[in-house]
């Protein structure tokens, strides 16, 4: 079932907008998606992601810093292919 509202286009600067009743339940600044089909306009609310904004956080947490050049150096730790006398991972087991 659906229902039908009226709803009136009037000019807004240099645009028109469409003033839609207050029985849809839209709350104001909500973004709306306008597809034009062949006969008729639909609109939708706009499809927010639900990713974290870190934005709002940025800045209000003291160990929210960026690192310098020198907390980013590390020294390579050592890998067993490096070893002159290591023989495979098929010796590691055998041992």
């Amino acid at each position: 079932m659906s229902n039908e509202y009226r709803a009136k286009v009037f000019k807004s600067g240099n645009s028109v907008a469409l003033r839609l009743p207050k029985a849809l339940g839209l709350k104001e600044g909500t973004e709306m998606v306008v597809r034009e089909e062949r006969d008729h306009y639909e609109f939708a609310p706009v499809v927010r992601d639900d990713r974290l904004d870190l934005a709002s956080v940025w800045g209000k947490c003291p160990g929210l810093a960026p690192r310098s050049a020198e907390e980013r150096a590390f020294e390579p730790s050592p890998r067993a292919w490096d070893d002159p006398d290591w023989t495979g991972w098929g010796a590691e087991a055998d041992r």
